[in-house]
């Protein structure tokens, strides 16, 4: 499977990392884009460094997905760019509240809006995972706009009845339900009723 993922500027890194992780472990053909905003919040959620260089940050993301390929959000080039580009599923994880107020809006800024937008115009599988409390009316209307255009809205709320021990697996718990809406068999969790 050939997936895209975009990593926005929203609370939420080690469900990236996680994600990327779990892509990798499937062979999944990877292009990643992470926004500036994006870096921020992986320097400083999974590294502790708000300040860490770019470079260092997508070196650090990648030791677990070595074969993943990193494009500039601002790479209007790559394959993600266009709809004739064979592409399977695209996630963006975490998804910003203004990332999705801009794909909602049908407006492009960055290679990450790009690819969202092919994916609804090309009917592919677009997987948005937004983390923002609480919502106002605006957040509501364009997670429903988006929805309406065929967008899967994969909140990052995990659920306890598993019996998570640990936040690794509350992360799990997410991840696990976002590669199930790609269609990638997991374990990542106990699935309800075992």
């Amino acid at each position: 499977m050939h997936v895209f993922l975009g990593i926005t500027g929203a609370s939420g890194a080690p469900y990236a990392a996680r994600l990327l992780e779990a892509l990798t472990a499937a062979d999944c053909e990877i292009g990643v884009a992470a926004s500036s905003a994006g870096i921020e919040v992986l320097a400083t959620e999974l590294y502790g460094n708000a300040r860490l260089s770019r470079d260092e940050t997508i070196a650090r993301l990648l030791e677990h997905a070595p074969n993943a390929t990193v494009y500039d959000p601002n790479d209007w080039k790559a394959p993600y760019a266009s709809g004739s580009a064979k592409v399977d599923a695209y996630v963006i994880c975490p998804c910003s509240m203004g990332t999705l107020g801009t794909l909602a809006s049908g407006a492009m800024q960055n290679l990450i809006h790009r690819a969202a937008s092919v994916a609804i115009k090309e009917e592919r599988r677009l997987v948005l995972m937004p983390r923002e409390t609480p919502l106002s009316v605006i957040h509501l209307r364009n997670m429903l706009t988006l929805r309406e255009a065929g967008a899967t809205i994969l909140f990052l709320a995990p659920g306890f009845y598993h019996g998570a021990e640990t936040v690794d697996d509350l992360v799990d718990f997410v991840v696990g339900r976002a590669l199930d809406q790609l269609g990638l068999e997991n374990t990542l969790t106990k699935r309800w009723g075992q």
